[in-house]
C-alpha cells in the first residue's frame, strides 16, 4: 500500500516549527565538532526526562520544565546530528523513538508520584494512555505502509504543554490546577490524534481499494 499525507490541525503552527528546526543548525554543527553522536545525544534527552520527572517527584516544577526544555531540544538535535554526519540508521531510528517514549514516560511517572494522594492521579493514567497509543497507532499505520504523521496532539505539542503548565504553575504559585488542566488536556486529545490516526487508515484503504478498482 503507497504511502499517503494528510493535512491536519496542529497547534503548533508549522511555520513555527520549521523556524525552531532551522535556527538549531549551528548547534548541531557544535556537536558535530565535538564529535558527540545521536545516540549519545539520544541517550541525554532520555536523562533530562528522567530528571523533569523527579524533580516534579520533588515538587520542583520551575527546573522540572527546564528539564523538559532539554530534553526537547536533545532530540532535535539527534536526528540533526545525525543527518550531518551520515550517521543515519535503521538501528539509531528505533533507539532514539524508544527512548522518546521512556523519556516521556518517566515525565508523566513523576507527575503521578507528585499527585500520588490526588485523584489527579488517575489523570495521569489516561494522559499515559493517550500519549501511547499516538505513537503506537503511527508505528502501527507506518508498518502497514501508510505514513501517518496526522493528529492535534503530538509529542511537541504534549511536551511544550508540559511545559507551559509547570512554568505557570510555578511562576503564578498554582501548579496543582495549572498542570491538572495540561493533563486532561493531553490526555483527551491524544486519545483525540489516536483515534484520527486509526480512521485514517480506514480512509487511505478505502483510496487505495478505490483505485483498484477503477482501473
Amino acid at each position: 500500500m503507497n504511502s499517503q499525507t494528510e493535512q491536519s490541525f496542529r497547534i503548533l503552527p508549522k511555520k513555527l516549527i520549521s523556524f525552531t528546526l532551522d535556527s538549531l543548525n549551528q548547534v548541531a554543527y557544535l556537536f558535530v565538532n565535538l564529535k558527540i553522536g545521536p545516540n549519545a545525544l539520544s541517550f541525554m534527552a532520555l536523562i533530562s526526562g528522567i530528571g523533569a520527572g523527579v524533580l516534579f517527584f520533588l515538587k520542583h516544577p520551575f527546573w522540572a520544565g527546564i528539564m523538559i526544555v532539554i530534553s526537547g531540544l536533545f532530540d532535535i538535535l539527534d536526528g540533526k546530528v545525525a543527518v550531518n554526519t551520515n550517521q543515519k540508521s535503521l538501528f539509531g531510528a528505533i533507539f532514539d523513538s524508544a527512548l522518546d517514549r521512556y523519556s516521556e514516560f518517566f515525565i508523566y511517572l513523576g507527575l503521578a508520584a507528585y499527585f500520588r494522594n490526588h485523584w489527579a492521579l488517575w489523570l495521569t493514567f489516561w494522559t499515559i494512555l493517550g500519549s501511547s497509543m499516538v505513537s503506537y497507532t503511527r508505528a502501527r499505520a507506518e508498518g502497514l505502509g501508510i505514513e501517518c504523521k496526522i493528529g492535534i496532539m503530538q509529542r511537541a505539542e504534549r511536551m511544550l504543554l508540559l511545559f507551559l503548565g509547570a512554568m505557570i504553575g510555578s511562576l503564578f504559585n498554582i501548579f496543582d490546577p495549572a498542570m491538572i488542566i495540561v493533563l486532561a488536556i493531553i490526555a483527551v486529545f491524544s486519545n483525540i490524534t489516536a483515534i484520527q490516526r486509526t480512521f485514517y487508515v480506514k480512509k487511505v484503504e478505502k483510496q487505495e481499494r478505490f483505485r483498484r478498482e477503477v482501473r
